[in-house]
């Protein structure tokens, strides 16, 4: 029952806290500093859960000893640096790191 409790409390809450938000700037647009600062959580969210399952626990020192997800990572990186193409960029990293996957390069 404490689980079960936990979950519809923390639930409540998780709405509560979005709905006021929407319930107090409701029908108001927001000063642009705080617009121009939203602009960048999608970007930092995506970097926070890349990064880590990119460098892994080895962190930096994977730089000297890559595997297919960091070889993966930079050509997407680079197919957003010229195309500015997301859904490009997703793709051609998928294939990337099964194709490096699949080479068996990497052991």
């Amino acid at each position: 029952m404490t689980t079960w409790l936990a979950f519809i409390l923390g639930g409540l809450g998780t709405y509560l806290m979005r709905f006021s938000f929407i319930g107090i700037m409701g029908d108001r647009s927001m000063p642009a500093p705080i617009e121009r600062a939203l602009n960048y959580v999608g970007p930092a969210v995506f970097a926070a859960i890349v990064f880590p399952a990119v460098l892994g626990s080895a962190g930096i020192a994977r730089l000297w000893n890559p595997d297919p997800r960091l070889i993966a990572a930079i050509v997407a990186g680079y197919i957003t640096w010229r195309t500015r193409n997301i859904p490009l960029m997703l793709g051609v990293g998928m294939v990337m790191l099964w194709l490096l996957q699949w080479s068996g390069w990497f052991g």
